[in-house]
């Protein structure tokens, strides 16, 4: 009997003691500070991570505040900038809880500390922005302005404990109504490059045309010359051949010439010849050795003029 209620009174002991050990104790991770309020007061602020004891409540309580860098996204704005255009941005900033103890005193907590950073924000990127024009914000100076306002928000957001890592353009566009005009305006002047491009494209193209023609006409006037040279060296050669075969064997060249006349003069369908069968041109139809039969005088003749030969096509 005495053995079970000590066994009792011993477990009832632990668990008093636990529970006493657990509300009197709280871990800080490396993710997080911890501020330990004593009846509200801030008692002590922990930023390193541990196990760490305090009074258990109400007498002190624990707020845990994150010390990563937190997002915050801020509501899209109209802004007009230096040369009056109407631009709406979309931005976001990144920030982390720098000083908790001053963190909590001035904001409290991560909401109030949000609305607090973006009316800053919005206010920065306002003001910077309106000195700009619309080329620096979309192309140019896009990132100076971030840095100059990433600086001047820093610096108001110093005494609420935050330090503003970054703050961004997440989209720079026109109104809608405005988006309309500027497109069609940049599809005329791209349509206008396009038809520059192309006329000065077809004036080349004429360019190179006229260049390759007359330098086809040159170069088959080259040729032709050159082919007459040739043609002329040709019939003159033919020429000589001829006369040193007429030196050689005067009757065989004249009967050469002479079936070369037939030839070219007798021909289906070709042009009629009315002659007399005794006509010299046919003097070779009667025999070969009718020309030497005939006498001297047709003999020194015939060499002279065998028969009307046709010019060779």
């Amino acid at each position: 009997m005495n053995g079970s209620f000590l066994r009792a009174a011993l477990v009832v002991v632990l668990v008093a003691v636990a529970a006493v050990f657990y509300a009197c104790t709280f871990i800080v991770s490396q993710t997080q500070s911890a501020l330990v309020l004593r009846l509200g007061a801030v008692r002590a602020v922990k930023t390193e991570p541990g196990l760490y004891f305090k009074w258990f409540a109400p007498i002190e309580t624990v707020t845990l505040l994150d010390n990563r860098i937190l997002d915050l996204d801020l509501p899209a704005q109209e802004i007009i900038a230096s040369d009056q255009k109407r631009l709406v941005v979309d931005a976001f900033t990144r920030y982390r809880i720098s000083d908790p103890l001053r963190f909590y005193q001035a904001v409290n907590n991560i909401p109030r500390a949000n609305s607090q950073l973006t009316s800053i924000v919005n206010g920065n990127v306002r003001s910077v922005l309106a000195d700009a024009t619309f080329v620096d914000v979309v192309r140019t100076e896009r990132s100076r302005l971030m840095a100059r306002i990433r600086d001047v928000v820093n610096r108001e957001a110093a005494r609420f404990g935050m330090t503003v890592v970054d703050v961004k353009l997440r989209r720079v566009d026109l109104p809608a109504a405005n988006s309309a005009a500027v497109f069609q305006r940049m599809q005329t002047e791209r349509q206008r490059e396009a038809a520059e491009a192309r006329a000065l494209g077809g004036q080349q193209a004429q360019e190179i045309r006229a260049r390759a023609d007359r330098d086809a006409t040159v170069i088959v006037a080259e040729a032709q010359q050159k082919s007459d040279e040739i043609r002329g060296q040709g019939e003159g050669e033919r020429n000589r051949v001829f006369a040193e075969a007429f030196g050689k064997d005067p009757e065989f060249f004249a009967f050469y010439r002479s079936m070369q006349a037939y030839e070219a003069s007798i021909k289906p369908g070709d042009t009629r010849m009315v002659l007399t069968p005794d006509s010299p041109f046919f003097q070779f139809f009667n025999g070969p050795n009718t020309q030497r039969g005939g006498g001297q005088a047709q003999s020194q003749a015939a060499p002279a003029n065998p028969a009307p030969v046709p010019a060779r096509p």
